[in-house]
Formats: C-alpha cells, sequence, structure tokens
C-alpha cells in the first residue's frame, strides 16, 4: 500500500496527536519521569499556549511534537505519522518541510546576512528557487525589514532578531510552528509587536501554533490554554489531558 503524503492526514484528522505519551531521562542510577500516559490533539489552524513552572518539561513536550526526541513509550504522531516508526533521516525531513521554530534566544547564524538567514530552510528543503526568495523577502517586507536584508544579526536589536526569526519560521510554509519563550528577551514594546507579528502571519493562513510561555501578554493569543503540572496537561477548566500514571 502506498504511503499516506505528507502534507495532509489522510482522514481529515489531529495535526499533531500524542496516544498515552510517556518520557523520561535516564539520571545515574534512575529514571526521572518527566511526562505520563499523555493524551492530546491538535488541530490545524489552533492556537495553544503551554504554561507551567521552569523545568516541568515544556520544551521537552515541543521536542516530542517536532520529533526531535522520541517518547519512552506511547505514540506521537504527526501529520498521521507515528514518529518512533520512522528513521531519523525522514523524521528530520519532516521538520524540514512541516514545522517552523521560534526559539527565546533567536537562533540566527550570525555569520549570515538576514535574507540569507531567511532562505537557509528554503535550502534545506530544496525550495530556495525564485518562488522561494520572492517569499522569503515578502515576509520580510511583513516584519519591517526589507532594508535590513543584508545586515547581519549582530546589527540589529533584538526585537528585530526576533522578527527576522517569525519569518524564518514561516518562510517554507510550515503547517505547525512551535515557539519556545519566544519573546522571554524582550521588553514589553518588541514582545508586544513580536505576538502580534504572531498573530498576523499565522491566523489567515490557519497554521497551528503552540506557544510555550510564562507571559500573560502572550497567553492573550491562545484558543486553548494548557498547563505543565506534575508530568501531566491540565486544561484550566477543563478535564486533564492526562491519565495518573499508575
Amino acid at each position: 500500500m502506498g504511503r499516506a503524503p505528507l502534507s495532509s492526514t489522510p482522514d481529515g484528522g489531529p495535526l499533531v496527536e500524542l496516544r498515552r505519551a510517556s518520557k523520561s531521562f535516564r539520571e545515574g542510577e534512575r529514571e526521572r519521569p518527566v511526562f505520563a500516559d499523555v493524551d492530546l490533539e491538535l488541530r490545524r489552524a489552533e492556537f495553544v499556549v503551554l504554561t507551567g513552572r521552569s523545568g516541568s518539561g515544556k520544551s521537552t513536550l515541543l521536542n516530542l511534537i517536532s520529533g526531535i526526541d522520541l517518547c519512552s513509550s506511547g505514540q506521537v504522531l504527526l501529520l498521521g505519522r507515528d514518529l518512533a516508526r520512522v528513521g531519523e533521516p525522514e523524521r528530520t525531513l519532516m521538520r524540514r518541510r512541516h514545522v517552523g521554530f521560534v526559539f527565546q534566544l533567536f537562533n540566527l547564524i550570525p555569520t549570515l546576512t538576514v535574507e540569507e538567514n531567511l532562505r537557509l530552510p528554503l535550502e534545506l528543503c530544496g525550495r530556495d528557487d525564485a518562488t522561494g526568495r520572492e517569499r522569503a523577502l515578502g515576509l520580510l517586507e511583513r516584519v519591517g525589514l526589507a532594508d535590513r536584508r543584508r545586515s547581519y544579526p549582530d546589527r540589529l536589536s533584538g526585537g528585530e532578531e526576533q522578527r527576522v526569526a517569525v519569518a524564518r519560521a514561516l518562510v517554507h510554509d510550515p503547517e505547525l510552528v512551535l515557539a519556545d519563550e519566544p519573546t522571554g528577551n524582550l521588553d514589553d514594546e518588541s514582545a508586544e509587536a513580536v505576538l502580534g507579528l504572531l498573530e498576523e502571519l499565522l491566523r489567515p493562513e490557519r497554521k497551528t501554533l503552540v506557544l510555550v510561555t510564562h507571559s500573560q501578554q502572550a497567553a492573550r493569543l491562545a484558543d486553548r490554554r494548557l498547563e505543565v503540572h506534575d508530568g501531566h496537561l491540565i486544561e484550566p477548566g477543563g478535564p486533564s489531558t492526562a491519565r495518573d500514571a499508575g
């Protein structure tokens, strides 16, 4: 039987699904559990804000969703594909094609210009053609930095760097954007500008956003808010999304 295309789920189901997903890390002679039997569905065009204390596992959850890390038991499905059942090269290809990342520390490559940073995801996807370059320049225009396309990151302010990072996360047209504390290093004015860009750029194109944050300012974007607490995902005002681990 032919393999389902990566760009869509065959039955119109969730973009991402966790089924009794558990994750633990070995520390010396013992296993440290992070999540236990988590169930979660992320739908297309949904904005989900993920909160929880430092060290609770929020970034680990993003790594599981993207296939950077694999769960210890259970399943994580991205676009209908069980990430544990495909090899690392294919997981990497799926991330490059279908997931965009925005980080707290921007993660721009200092030896590349703004435009070159934007075009890097296109090169990795084999899409750095005229259409891709046009999209990159169009995104720079939309984030207000078209005139800085030949600048290097060290010439930008923190807010400008993060606007470039948002554009880079979207340049390859991913279905899913994962943002890990994207306003954590910004002042209030720059943070508000970045949050406005996320909403302005992702909502019309019906992208799915998972936003890790401690900021109430950022939480206003949420269609749904989840909190990581003691290895569970809790939806305030709704049922827990994880079963008790025993």
